[in-house]
């Protein structure tokens, strides 16, 4: 999936996680409210959908995600591509 490419339907992508509105939608920040209204057709914003699929497709967790280990890939991407790219496949094949 792309950046901000279009989730066709949050709600069942909810269902299909097994999730009830509450634990879906507060896991990126959004009330049930809120994402009822996005389950009913209502847009959702690109920071929305971009929380949604970190969180969602990629099981990604916001809250172990640290500015500094952000800062550390980066730097590692820049200096040393190859020990990058060599752990970024190693992950990928776990």
């Amino acid at each position: 999936m792309k950046l901000f490419e279009e989730i066709s339907s949050p709600r069942e992508l909810r269902r299909k996680l097994g999730l009830n509105q509450h634990d879906f939608w507060s896991k990126v920040g959004v009330t049930q409210s809120g994402g009822s209204r996005y389950e009913s057709g209502r847009n959702m914003p690109r920071p929305v959908r971009e929380l949604v699929r970190l969180v969602h497709i990629e099981q990604i967790d916001l809250t172990k995600i640290k500015k500094d280990d952000l800062i550390v890939a980066e730097l590692l991407k820049i200096q040393d591509p190859e020990l990058y790219k060599n752990l970024k496949k190693s992950v990928k094949s776990k």
